[in-house]
């Protein structure tokens, strides 16, 4: 997993696997975004399965999916609200571009 920090608090990837939970923890994650659909692509892992892993690791989940081009107000809303709890963020979809979009967005 590359991981691109954007600022002190948010680090965006492409998709991750259950396997790159660990590297999270030790990154020290504490809320996981899935900015990317289930079935996007054949063989994608599935929101579920990571947040499965997430959760008994202790990091919180939260899924904001939208498809290239359509992120709505309201998930940039979702998204800065998270921004403001003040912990340390982690996003993925299938690049990446996606969660640099919606927090650029979100902190604007």
């Amino acid at each position: 997993m590359e991981v691109k920090l954007l600022d002190q608090q948010t680090s965006v990837s492409g998709q991750i696997t259950v396997a790159d939970i660990d590297q999270l923890v030790e990154l020290g994650v504490e809320i996981l975004v899935c900015n990317r659909p289930d079935n996007e692509a054949k063989g994608q892992p599935l929101y579920s399965d990571i947040a499965s892993v997430a959760l008994n690791k202790a990091i919180e989940v939260v899924n904001i999916p939208f498809s290239a081009g359509q992120m709505t107000p309201e998930q940039v809303e979702e998204f800065a609200a998270l921004l403001k709890q003040g912990k340390r963020i982690h996003a993925y979809c299938r690049t990446g571009n996606r969660c640099t979009q919606i927090w650029t967005a979100a902190t604007q």
